[in-house]
């Protein structure tokens, strides 16, 4: 996601040589029609968007973004969103395009990513790290109907200044099934489930039983979780975190806090920006704010390996030096 440094890195981090893999990879990918989809994920700095953009380059495919919080406009550096430069070498889709005032949800990315699917007449090289992203393309997703727009705010309001614990506490009077599968530090979901409640008088596990129809068949779309060794990966997640500090992410937060956003709201719960708010209004040291940065991206990561190891049943792990190539090889024999 850092441009030709971050490909260095990648490389670096799986010990291989992505000229080798490019001279290999050539003639295969000249002979044979590649699959309509390639779904690429990991954990958070494990390479992967690095690695998509070569496969997006050699397939003369497009990269398109299955990361929750890549979605908005408003962080580009905290999100390690795609460079500019990045940006130029093949087509980037459904990347910054949505304000950090709006919440969007996986639905409305499923059918963002089923439109951006059926115009292509090139492969699409599905990468990110929002697991759910991936697991409702290839298994679909539950028809819960939408949420009128005033329905949603009077819940927000009546919602405004309590714990997400105290608001867990009230999910778990009106659906109890669903407040169970839900942590009480996650208010974006606990607000998620109320609405629905709030909309139409049936708990959101009640409409989790049926599926729509899913966008890929798993049996024929290849689909890959790089899974790099955990102390090379949380090393290199406190070092991107630096350099994210370096290259703008205070600057980032400090106009996302300007715009005084409704704190439930995804875009203020990316990692790092609680955090750095919280140094902004004085609440905690610099040092601290990164130090606590630092540590909730790397407890995601442990929980993208957990998810992926329970929800992607089809996804290929690929771990160690030759991560990679072992990709490479088996792009070659799926298409």
């Amino acid at each position: 996601m850092l441009g030709a440094a971050t490909n260095v890195a990648t490389c670096e981090l799986f010990d291989i040589s992505p000229l080798s893999l490019r001279l290999e990879f050539r003639k295969t990918m000249h002979e044979k029609s590649p699959p309509r989809a390639i779904l690429i994920t990991g954990p958070t700095a494990s390479g992967k968007s690095a690695l998509a953009l070569r496969v997006a380059e050699r397939l003369g495919g497009v990269l398109v973004n299955a990361d929750s919080m890549q979605v908005y406009r408003d962080l580009r550096v905290l999100t390690a969103r795609p460079t500019e430069e990045d940006e130029r070498r093949v087509p980037h889709l459904l990347f910054g395009h949505i304000d950090g005032a709006e919440n969007y949800s996986v639905g409305r990315w499923l059918k963002d990513f089923g439109a951006t699917l059926d115009a292509l007449d090139r492969p699409a090289i599905l990468t990110g790290g929002t697991g759910m992203y991936f697991k409702a393309t290839l298994q679909g997703l539950s028809d819960i109907p939408s949420v009128p727009d005033d329905v949603r705010a009077a819940v927000r309001a009546r919602a405004e200044g309590k714990t997400p614990q105290e608001l867990h506490a009230e999910l778990r009077e009106v659906d109890p099934e669903t407040a169970s599968r839900l942590r009480n530090t996650d208010p974006q979901r606990i607000l998620r489930a109320l609405e629905i409640y709030e909309a139409t008088g049936a708990t959101l596990a009640s409409f989790q039983g049926s599926r729509a129809a899913p966008l890929l068949d798993a049996a024929h779309t290849p689909a890959f979780f790089l899974a790099p060794e955990r102390p090379a990966l949380f090393a290199r997640i406190d070092t991107r975190f630096d350099r994210m500090i370096e290259t703008g992410a205070l600057n980032e937060v400090r106009a996302l806090a300007a715009r005084r956003l409704d704190p439930a709201l995804p875009v203020m719960r990316a990692h790092g920006v609680p955090h750095l708010l919280a140094y902004l209004d004085g609440r905690l040291s610099f040092e601290e704010a990164i130090a606590r940065g630092k540590a909730d991206t790397r407890h995601y990561a442990k929980r993208q390996f957990t998810f992926a190891r329970h929800q992607l049943p089809t996804f290929e792990w690929l771990a160690g030096e030759n991560a990679e190539r072992e990709l490479f090889a088996r792009l070659e024999t799926a298409t």
